[in-house]
């Protein structure tokens, strides 16, 4: 499933009690599906998104039992799959309106949202005009109140490209790994007053993006150097510099051809310890 949602008023994707998060939502429209359908338990996510943080790319799946006969008014497949465009028409109109589900197939064999991932794309924007930001986008951009320069940002960033340790960029926890293949960090002014960040990955610890974000904006507006960014990689200790979440956008995740599939899986599953 492909979804998109606007990340301003829930607690993240991921289900809390007491909280509105993505995935309760999601979850609460699958389970209403035609008589004698299995009910899913839960979702597979690509990326788990903090709160406040949008998607317009975000993957999906969920394996589910083939119905047995038609039900309803939804054609069934030979295969007990009910027609998943009507699906998605019928999701949409039980989900809120700040949660799509724009698409929706039968995975491949072996596909994993999560695990069979290759990469993920994000984008940060900012507005450095100095009546803050435009009203129309207030949810999804960032006010900076300095004139930010493009061309210090990208010579901060080009120093952290590669595969290394991003422990200083990541929130703690007590398992998993920090070691990530930094792909793109590319800044660019798109209007007079609004820039954006585009950042991809093989994949993101908690956090990384906006500590990314927020420490290259310190070098953008002059506070810091081009060089700053790079110490702070190699000293390995985290920086309190963390961009807002409502200025983060999840845009696509890319997966390899269907027969390598499974086989990224079982390689992400595999906890990478050294460079």
């Amino acid at each position: 499933m492909d979804v998109s949602y606007d990340g301003t008023d829930f607690s993240g994707w991921a289900r809390q009690p007491g909280r509105r998060t993505v995935q309760g939502v999601l979850e609460e429209a699958l389970q209403r599906q035609p008589p004698g359908a299995a009910v899913p338990k839960s979702v597979v996510v690509a990326g788990r998104t903090d709160a406040g943080v949008h998607a317009t790319g975000q993957v999906v799946h969920v394996d589910v039992v083939p119905l047995s006969e038609a039900s309803g008014r939804v054609p069934v497949s030979s295969e007990g799959i009910p027609d998943l465009t009507r699906m998605t028409g019928r999701w949409n109109r039980l989900l809120p309106g700040d949660v799509r589900v724009l698409g929706a197939r039968i995975a491949p064999e072996g596909f994993d949202a999560r695990f069979s991932a290759i990469r993920r794309h994000y984008r940060y924007r900012v507005s450095d005009a100095p009546w803050g930001v435009d009203p129309l986008r207030r949810h999804d951009t960032l006010a900076w109140n300095r004139p930010l320069s493009t061309d210090a940002m990208n010579a901060a960033a080009a120093e952290l490209l590669g595969l290394h340790d991003f422990a200083a960029y990541c929130k703690q926890r007590d398992t998993g790994t920090t070691i990530r293949e930094l792909q793109r960090l590319t800044w660019e002014r798109v209007d007079d007053h609004l820039l954006e960040v585009r950042v991809s990955a093989d994949a993101f610890c908690h956090s990384m993006v906006r500590s990314l974000v927020g420490v290259l904006l310190l070098v953008g507006d002059g506070r810091r150097t081009d060089a700053w960014p790079s110490k702070v990689l190699e000293s390995g200790i985290r920086d309190s510099a963390v961009a807002p979440a409502h200025g983060l956008t999840l845009l696509g995740v890319d997966y390899p051809p269907d027969a390598d599939l499974a086989a990224r899986a079982e390689q992400t599953r595999n906890i990478r310890t050294s460079l």
